[in-house]
């Protein structure tokens, strides 16, 4: 026996903020999928979220991210889940392909949530204070089922601003275990994929519009994070992060490219980690796309990606 999952019996809403892109990607959304409904402007994921659940008419839910333009095909996907499977408590995850470093993973991805459990949830803003794991994302509280599968594009580069934030965000979280601040010891025993993701962002990009700033943004998350005193729980308020930006708005490139190797150097050498001081640049960061197979969240599932 098994749970028959069809993507085209849930509702899609557009969860945006304040993304740059959000309007051009809403557009686009609306020219393959009409009836896509939308939450804009909620201050914290949390609420965010939960203003999605009160929107959806259907017990489950479809997110697409503010920054995410999606391949139609997602529509027409069907999967069958084996009959034990806890479809009720779980949320489906599937892959984003990011534009900047061409990772593939969760961050930014489709995902389908089960209404009345995010109407229950505390994350984020709402977490309760003796969680410290629910402080600033939603994965540790909640059951996801990965799929390898990926179905939308994350254009989180339209502007030096957005790149950053998204760097310094990936920076920081995933320097945590568990969403909590390890020590620096149990840093480098992370999970290989985790590691092995933060690496790249904090290595590539250089090759597409604003990508350096995203790996500045990137080495600067996890300096902040786990070689200094920061409260890394601001990572979940993107008002705070907007106020970090106003003291960077009159960088220059070749500002950034100077604090980025400045960060490599100190990186290297409080935290040990296998960077080069200097990120790769265009053509590198070019030839390692060409080159890097990101690795698989289910075995038992072979990628599914927009040729592009």
């Amino acid at each position: 026996m098994s749970n028959k999952f069809k993507v085209i019996d849930y509702d899609i809403i557009y969860l945006s903020y304040d993304e740059p892109n959000a309007e051009k990607n809403y557009a686009d959304l609306c020219s393959k999928i009409p009836w896509a409904k939308r939450v804009h402007g909620v201050k914290g994921s949390d609420a965010a979220h939960k203003a999605c659940a009160k929107l959806s008419e259907t017990d489950r839910f479809i997110t697409v991210d503010g920054d995410n333009q999606i391949n139609p095909e997602f529509l027409v996907q069907e999967i069958d889940f084996d009959a034990h499977a806890d479809l009720e408590h779980s949320v489906i995850s599937w892959c984003g392909k990011n534009v900047i470093n061409g990772l593939m993973y969760g961050n930014g991805g489709l995902k389908c949530w089960p209404k009345q459990y995010v109407l229950d949830m505390k994350t984020h803003e709402n977490a309760d204070p003796d969680n410290p794991h629910a402080q600033v994302d939603f994965c540790w509280d909640l059951k996801y089922i990965q799929q390898n599968s990926c179905y939308s594009y994350v254009y989180n580069n339209e502007t030096p601003q957005q790149a950053w934030r998204a760097g310094f965000r990936e920076g920081v979280k995933m320097a945590l275990d568990q969403g909590v601040k390890p020590t620096q010891e149990q840093f480098l025993k992370g999970h290989w994929k985790n590691l092995h993701r933060l690496w790249i962002w904090l290595m590539l990009g250089s090759d597409v519009r604003n990508g350096a700033w995203a790996i500045y943004g990137a080495r600067e998350g996890l300096y902040q994070t786990m070689c200094t005193d920061w409260d890394y729980v601001q990572v979940r308020d993107f008002e705070y992060l907007n106020a970090m930006w106003e003291e960077k708005g009159k960088l220059v490139q070749e500002d950034i490219e100077y604090y980025s190797t400045e960060l490599g150097t100190k990186l290297i050498k409080e935290l040990n980690i296998p960077i080069a001081v200097e990120p790769l640049d265009a053509q590198q960061s070019k030839f390692f796309k060409t080159v890097y197979q990101n690795p698989s969240r289910n075995p038992k599932q072979q990628f599914v990606i927009d040729p592009e």
